[in-house]
């Protein structure tokens, strides 16, 4: 179970201590399966509460496929956290210092093997991770924070072990329980579109600079840093920012820069196709890609849902002449043609987007009855986790609140945490005072 743990190390007032956890790969069939997997949590205190017995918050990371955030400082979401918890920071598996899955530590296994092996890397799996650990630490009950794709976990969570948690807080992260994937995809087209529409109404430039791009990459063969090939597509992946504050301005200031003279002649430059590199995440965080539809799917298969509902959103197929829209964080199989680093997951990938035996994530039936104060802030113009599904997920959970804002964006936890997470933790209070 426990591996070992590290000497601690102190930042900015607060302990940090790492722990290294060996957990089953797969918790159904652990006997003739007996692989397992390296679970890392670093946990957090403040230096003079160090001694108090003080009740624990893990948080869930959004993605799917990226580690928990290395803090630099007690600031933000934290800062409040440490004032009444000891913090968990989970890499879920797959991540950071958990097994982490890249295209170096799988390549060995053929195909099917891969397909076998990154099934077990869903919310299914990081909670009940998180659920040995809690047993581990000999925890009563602790609270759950979850961000985006940490929401989904949290309500996973709430479904297989809800008399684990004392309160569950929830950023930008309520998904549908019950609809189809195809669902989640129709209206995430439609935010995407209101996202591109604002966009180019706020910046008038901004069209003449996006078609210039496009036409350059179908007129000529352009390399990113990493020897890539760089397409239209990859470059309408990069709306995917247009989900975030200052999202869409730092994307404009780099469409300024975009070109540069050589000889008298205009083509894109060093510093922008770095840039467009750096926005890759799917090269260096696979699971992301991999997975990403897998996080909707119950007992169905996605078959590529966001490739196939697009074809219903013509503007987001671009031909020359027309004018570019970005599309977001949706995931296509080109990816795994076109990525440098995701081409040979492309069979297991394949094989993924066929399964249909997927477990359920959700129990509608536990959630119906949930006693678990959930206290969620769910925002308006989300483009990436839909608010009428929110909603109505919201509507079926007892025991749940809901904040309801457009003041922020997806990434409101990291813009304005102290106070998001202090409005959670008195709403969870107010619910837990009149159970």
């Amino acid at each position: 179970m426990l591996n070992h743990s590290e000497p601690a190390f102190y930042l900015d007032g607060v302990k940090y201590q790492s722990h290294h956890f060996t957990l089953p790969l797969n918790y159904d069939d652990y006997t003739s399966t007996p692989d397992h997997v390296s679970v890392y949590v670093r946990e957090l205190v403040k230096v003079e509460n160090s001694d108090l017995d003080l009740p624990y918050l893990v948080y869930f990371q959004g993605g799917p496929g990226f580690p928990a955030a290395r803090p630099l400082s007690n600031s933000g979401w934290l800062k409040r956290a440490l004032d009444q918890y000891r913090v968990i920071l989970l890499d879920q598996r797959g991540t950071g210092l958990s097994s982490p899955i890249t295209t170096q530590t799988i390549q060995h296994l053929d195909p099917i093997k891969q397909a076998e092996y990154l099934s077990h890397f869903r919310a299914d799996n990081i909670v009940r991770d998180a659920e040995a650990i809690r047993k581990h630490f000999s925890v009563d009950k602790w609270a759950i924070i979850g961000q985006s794709f940490g929401g989904f976990c949290s309500l996973t969570y709430l479904s297989l072990f809800p008399e684990s948690l004392l309160a569950s807080y929830i950023t930008g992260g309520i998904p549908s329980i019950s609809r189809n994937i195809d669902d989640v995809y129709h209206a995430t087209y439609k935010r995407t579109l209101d996202k591109n529409n604002e966009f180019f109404a706020r910046f008038p430039r901004a069209q003449e600079l996006c078609d210039r791009i496009a036409n350059s990459l179908l007129d000529h063969s352009v390399t990113l840093p990493n020897g890539q090939i760089f397409t239209v597509e990859q470059f309408q992946q990069m709306g995917i920012c247009f989900g975030m504050a200052g999202g869409p301005e730092e994307l404009y200031f780099q469409l300024e820069t975009a070109f540069v003279d050589v000889n008298g002649q205009q083509e894109l430059g060093y510093g922008f196709l770095n840039y467009v590199l750096s926005q890759q995440a799917h090269l260096t965080n696979p699971l992301y890609a991999i997975l990403h539809e897998a996080i909707y799917c119950q007992h169905n298969a996605s078959k590529w849902s966001a490739h196939r509902v697009r074809e219903s959103y013509p503007q987001f197929n671009h031909q020359k002449g027309a004018p570019l829209r970005f599309t977001g964080e949706m995931v296509y199989p080109w990816f795994f043609d076109q990525l440098e680093t995701l081409k040979p997951l492309k069979a297991a990938a394949e094989l993924l987007a066929e399964k249909s035996d997927w477990p359920n994530l959700y129990n509608t039936e536990q959630l119906a009855k949930n006693t678990v104060p959930v206290a969620a802030a769910t925002y308006v113009n989300d483009m990436f986790v839909e608010f009428d599904f929110s909603r109505e997920t919201l509507k079926a959970i007892p025991s749940s609140k809901a904040w309801m804002t457009s003041e922020y964006e997806h990434n409101g936890l990291r813009v304005d945490g102290e106070k998001i997470l202090s409005t959670l933790i008195s709403m969870a209070e107010d619910i837990k005072a009149i159970q």
